[in-house]
């Protein structure tokens, strides 16, 4: 199962701690967390949120506050946990260098050796333009849409060593955009065919196309615009 989330969301996260609860998973994969962080929580009760947070250093990760994501370690006490999350650096490198050459050894098996249709590709970058608040030059964009299949490729590789490893079941806590039809189910479909991963999407609007296999509606917190800075004189 994969719960995609707005991450500012407290709602979302809500959500997802019962999910998870009701699941009751063997392990979880977090996008937020990177093998060291995993490494570091070693041994910690779950539902010691101060220490989880120490340990993987949360305020230094750029995550919103560590108290929303608490009740879902909590939800899970005996689950694995298995790091979805690259390095920062890595991340950036395939903006230039490609999604199959940062992944590599497997990249095939995750479909990175290939590229996107016309199509998808057109999507996936009108996408990201978006979500960069059509701040940054289009010809960026494809790097981006590396950078994001890189991630969802991480994502599903996590997923299936998790599998592997304890059996199942599996729940991925990511972003919405991880969590969509194209993006890790997909990346799954290719690496094992056989697998029939569930997606559970969050939205803040009444979408009667959101790519999930399930979605819940939640009103969006208030929040400043992320995108006003850019607009503002002297902005990016």
């Amino acid at each position: 199962m994969l719960l995609g989330e707005i991450h500012d969301n407290p709602d979302h996260h809500r959500l997802q701690a019962a999910a998870v609860a009701a699941v009751r998973p063997a392990a979880l994969v977090f996008e937020m967390l990177e093998p060291a962080q995993v490494a570091a929580a070693a041994g910690i009760a779950r539902d010691d949120a101060p220490a989880l947070s120490r340990a993987f250093s949360w305020q230094a990760s750029g995550w919103p506050d560590f108290a929303m994501y608490a009740p879902i370690f909590a939800a899970a006490p005996g689950a694995a946990l298995y790091a979805g999350g690259l390095p920062r650096d890595e991340v950036r490198r395939a903006v230039t260098d490609g999604a199959a050459a940062v992944f590599g050894a497997g990249a095939a098996r995750f479909g990175l050796d290939r590229p996107l249709s016309v199509e998808a590709q057109i999507a996936a970058e009108d996408q990201q333009f978006r979500a960069h608040c059509e701040a940054m030059p289009r010809d960026m964009m494809a790097g981006m849409v590396e950078a994001q299949r890189l991630r969802d490729a991480a994502l599903a590789r996590a997923a299936l060593q998790a599998l592997d490893e304890t059996g199942g079941p599996v729940v991925v806590i990511a972003g919405a955009g991880h969590a969509a039809r194209d993006a890790v189910p997909a990346a799954l479909a290719l690496a094992a065919p056989g697998l029939r991963p569930l997606s559970v999407g969050q939205t803040e609007t009444d979408d009667p196309d959101a790519p999930f296999d399930l979605w819940a509606q939640s009103p969006a917190p208030a929040r400043e615009d992320p995108c006003a800075s850019f607009a503002a004189p002297g902005g990016n």
